[in-house]
């Protein structure tokens, strides 16, 4: 995920507004923060993504920005054509995730 500095300050700003002692959300705190890294973007307008988060996301050659709102995704192009084909591909997948837009209203 990489989002614009104001919206990591926001997402930071709700992260810790929820119970200090919720277990989900230490572990949630303590994966985003601890892997959160402010990334260089070099003379010709490049996001320059370091080795370790290259390793953890698998990026290879190709990649793909996927935009999700108020931040973004970088996948391997290969990784995200077979997660959405498996997700378009799963009918119980999707109407479990219809059920649930549902449930949000939308």
């Amino acid at each position: 995920m990489a989002y614009p500095l104001r919206e990591w300050a926001a997402f930071e700003e709700k992260l810790m507004g929820l119970p200090q002692f919720d277990k989900a959300v230490r572990q949630l705190r303590r994966i985003y923060f601890s892997s959160a890294v402010e990334c260089e973007v070099d003379n010709v307008g490049r996001l320059l993504v370091p080795q370790t988060l290259r390793n953890h996301a698998d990026l290879r050659r190709d990649v793909l920005w996927t935009g999700m709102g108020p931040h973004l995704e970088l996948w391997d192009k290969d990784r995200y054509a077979k997660m959405r084909e498996q997700i378009l591909s799963d009918e119980p997948t999707r109407e479990e995730m219809e059920r649930r837009l549902a449930d949000l209203g939308l």
